[in-house]
């Protein structure tokens, strides 16, 4: 039995939050999750993950800046760790932007939860 793969999701609605997980939880990934970029950062420098989903508008950090400082990272394999954007205001933001940041992918709220496995299966395979 292979160890199950590592997902940090950054999120500050719990509602959201908890349903990832759930679901993600449900097709066997280990989950951490935390409310801001800030607690990201912290995490990552301790732990290794094999993917990130990052809110965009998040307190103390948001998803933007914590994607470009994940990506500025000293240690190269987690600073090429598969990042997503999770967003509610995607209208804000052209794929450029995301490309910019950092992102491997944007999933949009309301979130559609197929997607979400999909994008995290393709992203840790």
């Amino acid at each position: 039995m292979s160890l199950s793969k590592r997902v940090l999701i950054a999120e500050d609605s719990s509602v959201i939050q908890n349903l990832a997980k759930k679901i993600l939880e449900f097709q066997n990934y280990d989950i951490t999750a935390v409310k801001n970029g800030e607690q990201v950062l912290q995490l990552i420098e301790k732990e290794d993950f094999n993917i990130l989903l990052l809110d965009i508008n998040m307190p103390v950090m948001d998803g933007m800046a914590c994607a470009r400082a994940v990506r500025n990272l000293s240690d190269k394999k987690k600073a090429s760790l598969p990042i997503v954007a999770i967003t509610g205001n995607a209208k804000n933001y052209t794929e450029d932007d995301f490309k910019a940041a950092g992102f491997d992918d944007v999933l949009v709220k309301p979130l559609n939860f197929d997607r979400l496995v999909e994008i995290v299966n393709t992203l840790t395979d």
